[in-house]
């Protein structure tokens, strides 16, 4: 029985100019999403970070008053090397992060704060393709972000924020998700490709911790194999794919 071609990917939509970016933990950008942010700041495109946490609880051999202030240093350093001056971090406690209204209105702030008309956030589902699990982390922040982009164009939801001179923003014509196994959409990966190799590797201290391996040689490795995966399905071309919900 022959298995039904894959639905090629179509390009990202190019009519933007101001995008936000809002995951749980330094690295989770860097992990297969930096070559298309590297793209877009190169067509003179804003671009901010926002992360839930600091990552603080990502390395065992560190504590969290240790682990905090370098994994917040190397997102910073990461975040420059694709363009990206603008990174904040919402103090969560990384590990335990919970969805509902608070992580909700923090979100939505970061909206109403940088008006965007396109938010990026990561895979929200349980899985990973049905093949590994996914982290609480993860899934409560992509969760609560789909929904902060409507709660940020609403003034009564979280009424407290326009008091705080944070007026709300209807402004998000798109959300993004990064790593999904239903993407739609696509950015070719081939001109930020050096970039996001060098951006994955500012995360030094943690990926020292993940492999035996030459960090660059596992960097290179990783994310030469999934751009090239997800190229199979846009033209032959190495990409960055999307799962792409418009509002």
């Amino acid at each position: 029985m022959t298995q039904p071609t894959p639905t090629q990917l179509e390009p990202m939509p190019g009519d933007w100019r101001r995008a936000l970016a809002v995951v749980a933990h330094p690295d989770d950008l860097e992990y297969g999403c930096s070559a298309a942010i590297a793209a877009w700041t190169d067509e003179g495109r804003d671009v901010a970070y926002v992360l839930a946490t600091r990552g603080e609880a990502g390395i065992d051999t560190l504590a969290p008053e240790e682990c905090a202030p370098l994994r917040e240093r190397e997102q910073r350093a990461s975040a420059a090397v694709v363009g990206v001056s603008e990174v904040e971090f919402l103090g969560h406690r990384d590990g335990v992060v919970e969805y509902g209204s608070a992580l909700r209105r923090d979100i939505a702030a970061a909206i109403r704060r940088h008006r965007p008309e396109l938010v990026v956030t990561l895979n929200h589902r349980d899985t990973w393709g049905g093949v590994a699990w996914n982290t609480p982390d993860h899934v409560a922040v992509g969760r609560a972000t789909l929904d902060a982009a409507a709660d940020a164009g609403n003034r009564w939801i979280f009424p407290e924020l326009t008091e705080q001179g944070l007026e709300p923003w209807n402004g998000v014509r798109w959300v993004a998700v990064a790593g999904s196994s239903s993407p739609t959409h696509a950015v070719d990966a081939a001109p930020g490709f050096e970039r996001a190799v060098r951006s994955l590797l500012e995360h030094r201290t943690y990926i020292e911790v993940l492999t035996d391996q030459d960090p660059e040689t596992y960097v290179r490795g990783f994310l030469t194999g999934f751009t090239r995966a997800a190229g199979e399905r846009f033209g032959g071309k190495p990409a960055v794919t999307f799962e792409l919900f418009g509002r």
